[in-house]
């Protein structure tokens, strides 16, 4: 969770004034968090009160509390937001990816992670493609995680997943500097620069300095990266320091309920 909101403020900036200078400072006054941030925690928040709230209401109501935030939403999701009887209107675009990550962490097994990648994409992404980036990035974080591999074989596992999802996916060429909301633009891409990452921030800066939807594809490598490198404690101090005291504690009680579900 904390991947993807790293790679959403450090590519906040370059969304429509693309960089390609790896060496970009991760960090500056000008970034912020984004829709992509706002969804994440909504997921997470929909996790930790599943008794009170679903993955819609929460997308809704953590939508309605920031409805401006920088960059925008798409406009289908930001009319969806409005609307007084939201309804799923197809949707293939790569926010059904770039907000599935907690639930990656969340749940024990796979079938219970894939279940809920595809609950919490169809409120709006309920095409085919959409719900395939969502449950890819999250099979894809589920399998890299900690508890469920050995630490030296990561590329083997990440490859194995997403050629489940997109086959020969590491021979698709991608233009850098194209702005594409689309899973399948944006996922496979995501997964090829990750499998050329040496750290979390190696991967972060990959995905920023490649181009394009900038904070997306930073939030969908970060999610991903996360499982795979420990996070440089810097790194999220800075972060979180450009986070509003609700998304932050939010995001805090997530991780403590999260410790308190691996004891029991």
């Amino acid at each position: 969770m904390i991947g993807a909101i790293i790679g959403d403020i450090a590519g906040s900036r370059f969304e429509f004034n693309n960089t390609n200078d790896y060496n970009f400072e991760l960090f500056t006054d000008a970034c912020s968090f984004t829709d992509d941030t706002i969804c994440t925690v909504a997921i997470g928040y929909a996790l930790v009160n599943s008794n009170e709230m679903d993955y819609k209401d929460s997308l809704r109501s953590w939508g309605g509390l920031f409805p401006n935030p920088m960059g925008a939403y798409g406009g289908s999701f930001g009319a969806w937001l409005r609307s007084d009887n939201p309804q799923p209107y197809n949707s293939f675009g790569n926010g059904s990816a770039m907000r599935v990550s907690p639930i990656a962490w969340w749940f024990d097994t796979l079938d219970e992670v894939l279940y809920h990648a595809e609950l919490s994409a169809l409120p709006t992404h309920n095409h085919p493609e959409g719900i395939k980036g969502a449950k890819s990035v999250a099979h894809a974080i589920f399998a890299l995680s900690s508890r469920n591999r050995e630490k030296d074989d990561w590329k083997s596992i990440l490859r194995n997943v997403a050629n489940q999802y997109y086959p020969n996916f590491e021979k698709q060429k991608f233009v850098r500097g194209r702005f594409d909301e689309t899973c399948m633009g944006t996922v496979p891409l995501a997964f090829q620069l990750v499998l050329k990452s040496t750290s979390f921030e190696d991967a972060i800066r990959r995905a920023i300095s490649f181009g394009g939807d900038s904070d997306t594809l930073g939030a969908i490598v970060g999610s991903i990266a996360e499982a795979i490198w420990e996070i440089p404690l810097a790194i999220t101090n800075a972060a979180t320091c450009f986070l509003p005291e609700i998304i932050e504690s939010n995001v805090a009680d997530f991780y403590k309920h999260l410790c308190e579900r691996r004891k029991l």
